[in-house]
């Protein structure tokens, strides 16, 4: 079966990691906890095994997945989606109805559930999950589940779950001590980090210096520096997220907008803009340095410095996944410093002339119905190529939530494209095509 899994995903070969977990995992009776830097395959490593202990006959919740936010609760039931291994799997997170939530899981019997904390309380004090059935814990990022913001939410939740026999614990940075909540014991630790983890010998270290406090004009000459190529900008406030998009929308860049302060919608919009190609750059808190698994991201920006060890170790690595390079620029002010983690000699200088602002292949377009009106992707796809007269080859990624979805399509034809469905229906049905800003 692990064959046919790899083969779904398009994967040659397991890295000495996942093998080394699932070899844990399946022949020792050991609570595991996995220490792997981000990027190496953490998600895939244990579901793999995780999928081949679920007895598929049986329709009952058997493993819970407890994940820090809803982005990685989405990412991990992608991944076993892909899979196509038989095994049932939804996401549960805050932002929606717990109730639609209810109806979805009672209609799909899901066998793993992947959930946040609270939601996951939410559900099982309700009734509306039972977890009598459930024998594996799995606690992805566990360093930031287990801290002080999630305490109560997990001491609850880890008593409710205390009669599963087994616990896997992952993260790419350790905690001091894991709390006697979690109930983990005879424990099997898998260490892949290396001295220097948090720069990985696959990423290369940049530092570019501002000679203005305010360092709009540099971040902008830096992007321009580095053509088409992807660029994830981090800085530390939600208001520095709109007021840097802002900015570099201005100055002609097409930008996603990221932070914990958009509503679900939103942030859905932004990752998957960036996903597929129709923004180049994203500019986002640390919220998005956890959990997103995005291929092709070239470049990691710290606009404003990581504040802790472990936040950059988390940002970088959302460059220089699985077998990939990557760069990473600190962008230092003139009063600022590297941190005393991070080494570099790599003084980056830009061109005098700069080229203009890199445009995106793909643009998104918004279609107002989804899969609450029975609309599925192979829908999407003949209407676009019949009705619109696009080849296939110009569209990407298409993904139908409930009540919309969105299709990506190379920027050349969408305008066309826009207008020849404007009068257009959908199996029947008329709706909104729009191209999302």
């Amino acid at each position: 079966m692990e064959n046919n899994i790899l083969d779904n995903l398009g994967i040659s070969e397991l890295n000495d990691m996942q093998k080394k977990m699932s070899e844990a995992f399946l022949h020792s009776g050991s609570d595991i906890v996995l220490l792997s830097p981000t990027g190496t395959g953490k998600t895939l490593a244990y579901l793999l095994p995780l999928v081949a202990s679920v007895d598929k006959a049986n329709d009952n919740v058997q493993a819970v997945v407890v994940v820090p936010g809803r982005e990685l609760a989405l990412q991990s039931v992608n991944v076993l989606r892909a899979m196509k291994c038989g095994v049932r799997g939804y996401a549960c997170y805050g932002g929606r109805q717990t109730m639609d939530e209810h109806r979805e899981i009672r209609k799909l019997m899901p066998q793993i559930i992947f959930a946040t904390p609270g939601r996951l309380n939410d559900h099982i004090d309700k009734d509306n999950i039972s977890i009598a059935h459930v024998r594996t814990v799995v606690i992805d990022e566990f360093d930031k589940c287990l801290d002080m913001g999630f305490s109560g939410e997990m001491m609850s939740l880890m008593t409710k779950l205390r009669f599963a026999s087994r616990h896997v614990l992952l993260s790419a940075t350790a905690v001091d001590t894991i709390p006697q909540y979690v109930n983990i014991s005879n424990t099997r630790m898998i260490d892949y980090r290396t001295e220097n983890n948090d720069l990985s010998d696959r990423i290369r270290i940049h530092v570019l210096r501002s000679v203005k406090k305010d360092k709009l004009d540099t971040l902008y000459a830096c992007l321009c520096s580095i053509g088409s190529d992807s660029a994830v900008v981090f800085v530390n406030y939600r208001d520095s997220v709109e007021r840097v998009a802002d900015y570099l929308c201005e100055k002609g860049f097409v930008v996603s907008a990221f932070h914990g302060g958009l509503d679900q919608k939103e942030r859905e919009a932004a990752l998957y803009k960036f996903s597929n190609g129709s923004a180049n750059i994203m500019v986002c808190t640390d919220l998005a340095s956890r959990g997103l698994d995005i291929n092709g991201i070239g470049h990691v920006i710290h606009y404003h410095l990581p504040e802790t060890r472990e936040a950059c170790t988390h940002r970088n690595g959302r460059t220089a996944r699985w077998d990939a390079t990557g760069d990473v620029i600190f962008l230092l002010g003139p009063s600022e410093t590297l941190p005393d983690y991070v080494i570099s000699d790599d003084e980056m200088t830009l061109p005098d002339i700069l080229p203009q602002p890199s445009k995106p292949r793909m643009a998104t377009i918004y279609i107002g119905k989804g899969k609450k009106d029975k609309i599925s992707r192979g829908d999407i796809l003949g209407l676009i190529c019949k009705k619109g007269g696009v080849d296939k080859d110009n569209v990407g990624k298409i993904d139908v939530k409930e009540r919309y979805a969105y299709v990506a399509v190379s920027t050349d034809v969408v305008k066309q494209l826009l207008q020849k469905l404007r009068n257009e229906k959908i199996k029947g049905v008329k709706t909104v095509f729009e191209l999302l800003r």
